[in-house]
């Protein structure tokens, strides 16, 4: 069916697949008979694909979820905490640096979508935060 050549470790086989039959593959290597069952195949695409809404987008994804008293700023990706720029007590108005954050090796600025007051910082520096992770509570 299909030849091919390996190298693992240095060593050198001659990989000849003779059959496939469901999980069952009958295969010669280095002229010496085997038969394997495969567990599952595993796919993956060679290029990623983009997918666009059709419909027009209006603003950017808020940032934020909000309860009775309190709004939470969350993480829009996952990444690294670059620095913090409010702590604990600090009065904002909307649009205000937070923090910067790096994500995907760019640096992105979270800012505050409210006015309010910083109740509590939930990450620091350095840390890694996934997407949607709470990272600061505002009262």
């Amino acid at each position: 069916m299909k030849k091919y050549k390996f190298n693992v470790n240095g060593n050198n086989y001659a990989v000849h697949i003779k059959n496939v039959e469901g999980q069952a593959i009958e295969l010669e290597v280095n002229g010496t008979p085997y038969t394997v069952e495969m567990e599952r195949e595993i796919k993956s695409s060679k290029t990623p694909k983009l997918v666009r809404s059709s419909a027009p987008r209006t603003s950017a994804p808020k940032a934020i979820t909000r309860s009775a008293k309190k709004t939470n700023v969350v993480a829009p990706l996952p990444g690294t905490i670059v620095s913090l720029k409010v702590a604990a007590g600090d009065k904002v108005t909307q649009g205000d640096l937070l923090m910067t954050m790096e994500a995907m090796k760019m640096e992105n600025n979270v800012l505050a979508e409210a006015d309010g007051v910083v109740g509590t910082v939930k990450v620091s520096e350095g840390q890694s935060v996934l997407q949607g992770e709470v990272l600061v509570e505002m009262e």
